[in-house]
């Protein structure tokens, strides 16, 4: 029954960060496509219900992860199982931080918690060597979840060949995906300049 509910919430999150991952690609281009991206988003995921709803299952996600990670601590053999674990507990980890933080930012310190929230850790040096891999590694955890639950669920369907050739694709398409938010973020693609208010939260 926990299994089931932790799947059922996974859905709901990764219908969210499907639609994020896609609103922090559009940095590639420019500011001005992500924040209009982003407005565009906010019109669903601002809306009481879903942004409950997504609240509640990232709580339960983080309780129900750690859980099932310490419930099978030793017992896992194989890569994509040892996977799991590792990139499960690294979301929680992520996902408590980074709700905390949004959360703090826009109803603590009035922030839109846009483009430059995110950004400004980034282009803050020392702080910049903690974000960067605190971002890419939370995008790579999140294919390689994604591709350790296929692997495990296609088991009786696809030879092993063919479950591994999948989930390795999902964890490259990670690694690829995340390292274009983190350089897009980091002003490798065009200069960016932020805005006083969001640089004077790391001061």
């Amino acid at each position: 029954m926990l299994h089931k509910m932790h799947r059922l919430s996974a859905i709901v999150i990764a219908c969210f960060v499907f639609f994020h991952l896609i609103n922090h690609l559009q940095a590639v281009i420019s500011i001005k496509d992500h924040i209009q991206f982003m407005e565009a988003f906010r019109e669903i995921y601002y809306s009481p219900i879903f942004e409950n709803l997504l609240m509640l299952c990232v709580l339960f996600q983080i309780g129900s992860g750690l859980y099932f990670v310490k419930r099978r601590w030793g017992q896992r053999s194989g890569f994509f199982e040892k996977l799991q674990a590792a990139s499960g507990a690294y979301l929680a980890f992520f996902l408590l931080i980074h709700v905390t933080a949004v959360s703090y930012g826009r109803y603590v310190l009035t922030l839109d918690t846009n483009f430059y929230f995110a950004a400004a850790g980034l282009n803050i040096h020392p702080i910049s060597a903690f974000f960067y891999p605190y971002y890419f590694l939370a995008v790579v955890a999140i294919f390689s979840h994604i591709a350790c639950a296929i692997h495990w669920l296609s088991r009786d369907s696809l030879s092993l060949e063919s479950r591994n050739l999948i989930g390795f694709c999902f964890i490259t398409a990670g690694i690829l995906i995340g390292g274009l938010i983190v350089l897009s973020f980091g002003g490798l693609f065009y200069d960016i300049e932020i805005p006083a208010n969001y640089l004077n939260t790391y001061q």
